[in-house]
């Protein structure tokens, strides 16, 4: 089955722990357990980890548990979690998407633009804690924000999302995102606490609209409506 590198949907296949994380003279090797999907790579092939587009290296499917590596380049240093994550750490993994299948998310490229500060993960319903839904709150930086709308996709450690709601700040934006019970229970969320950080990707064709209206201010331009009517 063909995977075009690096077109994903946000949509979790399964999630991976974290093996090894190795710094070197020119990348950090992070080695990840992933039983579910190793038998699918072959070296070279394209995995989103937390949202973070990798190249699948030494994959070892008889190992156990069976596993594969990923080196990461300076800029995935800079802009990511991944280098900071350790051994036992929960990532999310994704395989692209097969030319021709249904988007069940939005277009993800598994380039984040940078990271995000966790405020909250709150039960709605706690005392119902195996079937509530579940708030979400992020502290983006004005980066980021710039290209958030709310009602608009947004992907966080690779999961594609939707944003509830948008409060502008000092510093960037309060971003609130309501969670169902499955991605919760199947993805890396689970394991997050408060003062986290986490990959962020915003929606490719925010960002195309932020970079046409750069020298905007964003509240003339930056919302629902306005992307509708210019086709985004």
């Amino acid at each position: 089955m063909l995977y075009p590198r690096g077109m994903f949907t946000g949509l979790i296949e399964s999630t991976g722990t974290i093996l090894d994380v190795v710094p070197g003279d020119s990348a950090t090797r992070i080695t990840i357990a992933a039983p579910d999907i190793t038998r699918k790579l072959h070296t070279g092939d394209s995995v989103a980890v937390s949202g973070v587009c990798l190249t699948a290296l030494d994959i070892d499917p008889s190992a156990t548990p069976p596993r594969f590596s990923a080196d990461l380049a300076a800029e995935t240093i800079a802009r990511t979690t991944l280098s900071r994550l350790r051994p036992g750490s929960t990532v999310n993994l994704e395989l692209p998407t097969p030319a021709g299948s249904p988007l069940g998310g939005h277009i993800v490229q598994g380039h984040v633009d940078g990271t995000a500060t966790l405020l909250a993960l709150e039960a709605i319903h706690p005392n119902h804690s195996h079937s509530t839904d579940w708030r979400l709150a992020l502290a983006l930086p004005h980066h980021l924000a710039r290209s958030v709308v709310q009602q608009g996709s947004i992907t966080v450690e690779g999961i594609s999302l939707t944003v509830a709601l948008l409060r502008p700040t000092p510093v960037g934006a309060e971003v609130e995102i309501a969670i169902i019970p499955h991605t919760y229970k199947a993805t890396s969320l689970r394991t997050l606490r408060p003062g986290d950080l986490v990959n962020i990707e915003t929606d490719v064709l925010a960002r195309y609209a932020a970079q046409q209206n750069a020298n905007r201010p964003e509240a003339e331009w930056l919302t629902s409506a306005y992307l509708l009517a210019n086709g985004y």
